[in-house]
């Protein structure tokens, strides 16, 4: 199992950098950030620092989308990164919230997702795609090489997940749901004749080390919220019903008392709007206490078939996460010793962990 971060892009971008930095030395394989460009400033212009100033971690958004860019302009800055970097990035992708939401428009549809996923795909790869009605090429690329993972939560959007995206993206870390959802990706590949072992898949939630779950809560409890808005767009759409129901009601239930949400305050610890997120949520969705109950976590993803964990690192206490982590959870995930690997030996994007590493060690 990988174990990856996920920074917002907040000024000075300088410590963006210096905080991913940090974490290719602690272990990390992948670097994340936001892209939310009123809220935050601009990935891609930070993706070229952290990857001139690093050796191995493969960075990319968590997750951009299909609406705020041209998708050739998207595949144009990773097949450029790639050029320069050796093929060190991955493209996270959705339908689109706080980026779009904060312009005024909804999030795109899965058509236009689906197309997009595609388009970006085979450009940044120097293949051509069939774009607007014209055939398109980057007459540039060469042995260009770009993985798409797809963030879902509807059925819709994890089918396409299971169709077309080389991985899937879980932005809660609840081992019950994460096996539904992973079960339905999964299922969506088998009935579209492809091979359901090839997609990789990941898991990203806030983790916070440390004893006073209080705090932690509290720190975290954003993320409830966070999420609570992509499972009211699918409650609005599906209701909330049991048996055949869209999602699990374990992610429905506890947004009966959502009123709104405001995006000025997105993914902050302390919002103000997400109140209505009781702690066994933030509990559920989140690796909080003790270095042990984050192995044991990560043992539970693990076994479901999850290829990453994806540190959401947005509390006060960054720094003594980032290290404990490094010190303590990643060697033993990897089964390795602390120290951090030499640059060449970290797995390939996605890899699982050895199997003959004790299942206690994750």
């Amino acid at each position: 199992m990988d174990i990856g971060v996920v920074f917002q892009c907040d000024p000075p971008a300088s410590e963006v950098v210096r905080l991913a930095r940090q974490a290719e030395a602690a272990g990390f394989s992948h670097v994340w950030t936001f892209d939310s460009h009123l809220l935050w400033q601009e990935p891609f212009v930070i993706y070229s620092q952290i990857l001139a100033q690093t050796e191995r971690v493969v960075v990319g958004p968590m997750v951009t989308n299909p609406g705020t860019r041209d998708w050739t302009v998207t595949a144009s800055l990773f097949a450029t990164l790639n050029e320069m970097y050796g093929n060190r990035t991955v493209c996270g992708i959705g339908r689109g919230d706080s980026a779009l939401r904060t312009l005024g428009h909804p999030p795109t549809t899965i058509a236009e997702l689906r197309d997009c996923v595609t388009v970006i795909r085979e450009l940044a790869h120097g293949r051509t795609a069939t774009y607007r009605g014209r055939e398109l090429r980057f007459p540039w690329v060469s042995g260009g090489s770009l993985q798409m993972w797809i963030a879902a939560y509807g059925p819709r959007a994890l089918a396409l997940a299971g169709e077309v995206g080389d991985g899937y993206i879980l932005q809660l870390a609840d081992p019950d749901i994460a096996a539904w959802m992973i079960g339905a990706v999964r299922g969506a590949a088998e009935r579209a004749g492809r091979d359901p072992a090839a997609i990789r898949f990941c898991v990203a939630a806030p983790a916070y080390v440390g004893d006073d779950l209080a705090h932690q809560r509290d720190q975290c409890r954003w993320f409830g919220g966070m999420v609570g808005n992509h499972v009211a767009d699918i409650v609005g759409r599906y209701g909330t019903g049991t048996g055949s129901s869209a999602v699990p009601k374990a992610l429905t239930e506890y947004i009966a008392g959502r009123q709104g949400y405001d995006y000025a305050e997105h993914g902050r610890a302390g919002n103000r709007h997400t109140d209505f997120v009781p702690d066994e949520i933030v509990d559920r969705f989140c690796l909080l206490g003790p270095v042990s109950a984050h192995l044991d976590k990560l043992a539970a993803l693990r076994e479901l078939g999850v290829d990453q964990f994806a540190v959401y690192l947005q509390h006060d206490d960054k720094e003594h996460t980032l290290a404990a982590y490094g010190e303590s959870i990643i060697p033993a995930v990897r089964g390795t010793s602390a120290a951090a690997p030499p640059p060449g030996s970290t797995p390939p994007p996605g890899a699982r962990i050895a199997a003959d590493v004790p299942a206690t060690a994750v």
